[in-house]
């Protein structure tokens, strides 16, 4: 389980940053950057972990309750994004790292240190420590991915009613046997990343 001990260590404001949706063939990628301020409340502390590792509700129970600490002032809470059209011109890596630089420039205030989640740091105004599996092992990096993945599901979800041949609500744009059958059969929409194989595929087959 995640907890504070990274955060502790390097005193100050110390910002968790993660991302989601690194691997879908389509919508945005989303990052977030969490400042526990005073600490994590233990009940909070109790809700987080890797995204990855909780379902659905409780990623929706997290997330709702990171919400309620940043209306009491107990975390400080940023997110962004890189559009599709942004992934298929600078590519994955570079888009995660400027929604990264976008979620940490929405913090009411800049970090002494950011703790980011992976090995590649992103440029960021202020010094950075990468974190392999940081999701984890801090909870600022933790609540920054259950932020990240929530906030992305949803956006999907939403996409869904619009692009209905796609299904993104069930995948949320990630490369299931579905989402690949449903490119190949309906070619692109607006929201494919291009730069990513079956998407371009499925472009030049239209």
């Amino acid at each position: 389980m995640p907890d504070f001990s990274l955060e502790q260590a390097a005193g100050g404001r110390v910002a968790g940053v993660d991302e989601a949706g690194r691997g879908p063939l389509a919508g945005p990628v989303l990052a977030a950057a969490v400042v526990f301020p005073r600490g994590v409340p233990p009940a909070l502390a109790a809700l987080l972990d890797d995204s990855k590792r909780l379902n659905a509700p409780a990623r929706a129970a997290a997330y709702a309750a990171l919400r309620a600490a940043a209306a009491l002032g107990e975390a400080e809470c940023a997110i962004a994004a890189a559009s599709a059209a942004e992934i298929g011109r600078l590519n994955i890596l570079r888009a995660t790292h400027l929604a990264m630089a976008r979620a940490v420039a929405r913090l009411p205030a800049p970090p002494d240190l950011a703790l980011v989640d992976g090995n590649r740091p992103p440029p960021l105004p202020c010094p950075v420590r990468c974190v392999i599996g940081g999701d984890g092992l801090s909870l600022s990096i933790a609540a920054a991915s259950i932020l990240a993945k929530v906030t992305r599901d949803r956006a999907m979800a939403r996409l869904d009613p619009r692009w209905p041949a796609y299904g993104f609500a069930g995948h949320a744009g990630y490369p299931t046997a579905r989402h690949r059958a449903a490119l190949a059969a309906h070619g692109p929409c607006p929201h494919h990343r291009r730069g990513f194989g079956p998407v371009d595929l499925a472009a030049r087959r239209g």
